[in-house]
């Protein structure tokens, strides 16, 4: 019988998915561990996959979305459980949340079909470089601390979408990474991260004391989109600091390694009577 294997790195994946035959089904489960709801799931497809013979017909890939985040990345996994369904390079379906009937019916559904129409299940690799930074004016949410009570997203950014050129595109980008002089472009709100990584770098920031102002990149798939490219960094999420990257989650940890004081300036304890913040 199959069963739900566990895929450990990148290039495992990549080897696995280029050996499969084009008739073969692929279940593509995107966990956490911090997840709760992935417990279930993950029992669910156990359960499911030890009821296909083990012939290749069906493969069940158990991912770890923060573990593998360019693979995460690929298939815009912006929650946990998720699930890609894909034969021969095409994507059929995917399903987000913890339904497992619907993850069984979709399964069975694929698994006896000839077709393998959908979409490009892996989009092209970033190779863009940053352009350079917009001058213009920016808006200051230097006094903006993240609350229990969050916007979807920076006060004054929540709806702004343009569907212009890329020169506007990236003026708004440029302005929007100096908004405020740490800027934290993250995956759900400070007091609702939807991802890992955003949720541990958002505790780094508490413990710092750091005031910061906030984006939540699912918010504005513009924006999610095009700082990818604007920042030459393909994953989330992203922080600024003075309108310039420091980068991700690993990056911070390692600034903050070398120098225990990186956020000295940008935290509240050099203000005199500065409110916390409370994220």
């Amino acid at each position: 019988m199959a069963t739900l294997q566990e895929v450990e790195s990148e290039d495992n994946f990549n080897t696995i998915t280029k050996d499969a035959q084009s008739s073969t089904l692929l279940v593509l489960y995107f966990k956490a561990a911090w997840a709760a709801p992935c417990t279930q799931m993950t029992t669910v497809l156990q359960t499911l996959a030890s009821t296909y013979p083990n012939d290749s017909s069906v493969l069940f890939l158990s991912i770890d979305a923060e573990n593998l985040p360019d693979v995460s990345e690929s298939y815009d996994v912006t929650s946990v459980p998720y699930i890609v369904l894909q034969k021969d390079g095409k994507t059929l379906e995917t399903i987000g949340g913890s339904d497992a009937a619907k993850v069984r019916a979709a399964v069975e559904k694929y698994a006896s079909s000839k077709s393998s129409g959908g979409k490009a299940g892996l989009p092209p690799a970033l190779n863009a470089t940053a352009p350079a930074q917009s001058n213009g004016g920016t808006k200051n949410l230097s006094q903006y601390a993240p609350s229990s009570s969050d916007a979807a997203t920076a006060p004054q950014y929540s709806s702004e979408t343009m569907s212009g050129s890329k020169e506007e595109l990236d003026a708004r980008l440029g302005n929007l990474v100096k908004a405020a002089p740490v800027m934290l472009f993250m995956k759900g709100t400070p007091s609702a991260p939807q991802c890992g990584f955003s949720r541990q770098l958002v505790s780094i920031l508490r413990e710092n004391g750091v005031k910061y102002g906030f984006f939540n990149i699912l918010a504005d798939d513009e924006v999610r989109q095009g700082l990818k490219e604007f920042s030459d960094w393909p994953t989330f999420p992203q922080l600024y600091a003075k309108g310039e990257l420091v980068g991700g989650l690993d990056i911070v940890k390692e600034e903050l390694e070398s120098d225990p004081g990186f956020f000295k300036e940008f935290s509240v304890k050099n203000e005199a009577g500065g409110p916390g913040i409370t994220a």
